[in-house]
């Protein structure tokens, strides 16, 4: 499935529109906290993308302590909203309920992860 994350850096006025394929489950309805967990990590990286545009190497791997989300509604299903010190993304939408996403994010981010990038 495909999805857009919209990026907006701090102290800049640009949004930036990354267009995501999503490499999982088709159907969002279906996904495991490992779905929500990619949707995660690559939101994260088109963030990074846009603050770095010159990198030539993916960042280390990522590991989520205190990151906060928002599942919002939206016409297509659901969004989600995330924000870190440097900058703020809506990732979406997903076609599937808030609270069933919500639930995913949670379980996404209790996982045990391997040490890396913290955000």
């Amino acid at each position: 499935m495909t999805y857009t994350v919209e990026i907006m850096l701090r102290h800049n006025e640009k949004v930036f529109t990354e267009t995501i394929h999503h490499i999982g489950g088709e159907d969002p309805s279906a996904w495991t906290a490992d779905d929500a967990s990619t949707v995660l990590h690559t939101t994260l990286l088109a963030i990074d993308r846009a603050l770095n545009p010159g990198r030539t190497d993916e960042p280390a791997a990522l590991t989520f302590r205190g990151i906060n989300w928002i599942v919002s509604p939206h016409d297509k299903g659901v969004v989600i909203a995330l924000e870190i010190h440097s900058a703020s993304a809506v990732a979406g939408p997903f076609a599937m309920p808030l609270e069933q996403l919500d639930a995913l994010l949670t379980e996404a981010v209790k996982a045990p992860t391997s040490a890396g990038v913290v955000h």
